[in-house]
């Protein structure tokens, strides 16, 4: 059994995605031991608790400094056995001794085919906006494995949407979550969790 905690920032809709998987049988050797919101009254948090999943709030403004509150985080993930970080919308940049410290433990969900649309400031609509204005046809998610850098870690799975005419980024936004995120984000998980991905 895969020891995960899930970062949130929002609504937890890729949180959502990796609990109904765990519901249906799909990921049946994870666990979900702990979800970790950085704001106040995420309704992440809210998805956690109505399906049983202790979650807290760890926000950096309660501390001094950047360390206190990366401290702070990694004894949280220790305390509840954490095996997997899964990043999920976690609008927070990482620190480098955090990274460090849970090298090859951390996954992120990235809404576009990294290399494209990637790196500091994509994140959220961004990613899609700037998509848009590019005037791509295919988009998509990607699964990788957190480094120092920002979104240049080790690429886990991809997988590809079509643009279609007339998309705003909310709609885009939605189509890439529907077909892209919410699958292959369990899928990654699965991989790791069956050890066909070796971490650490």
């Amino acid at each position: 059994m895969l020891n995960i905690a899930v970062l949130v920032s929002g609504g937890g809709t890729n949180l959502q995605a990796i609990i109904d998987s765990i519901e249906s049988g799909k990921l049946d050797n994870v666990r979900i031991v702990k979800v970790i919101s950085n704001k106040e009254g995420a309704y992440a948090l809210e998805r956690a608790a109505k399906h049983g999943i202790e979650g807290v709030c760890i926000s950096p403004g309660s501390y001094e400094d950047r360390a206190d509150y990366f401290e702070a985080l990694s004894k949280e993930l220790k305390n509840a056995g954490t095996e997997l970080i899964v990043l999920a919308g976690f609008l927070v940049v990482l620190s480098p001794g955090f990274v460090r410290e849970w090298q090859g433990r951390i996954i992120n969900i990235h809404p576009s085919l990294i290399p494209s649309f990637c790196g500091d400031g994509y994140y959220g609509l961004k990613v899609h906006e700037k998509a848009l204005e590019r005037g791509v046809k295919v988009t998509g998610a990607t699964v990788h494995f957190v480094d120092e850098g920002t979104d240049t870690g080790p690429i886990i799975l991809q997988k590809a949407v079509n643009v279609e005419d007339g998309d705003t980024p909310e709609i885009l936004q939605k189509r890439v979550m529907e077909q892209a995120e919410w699958i292959i984000l369990p899928q990654a998980i699965r991989m790791i969790a069956d050890g066909r991905i070796k971490t650490g």
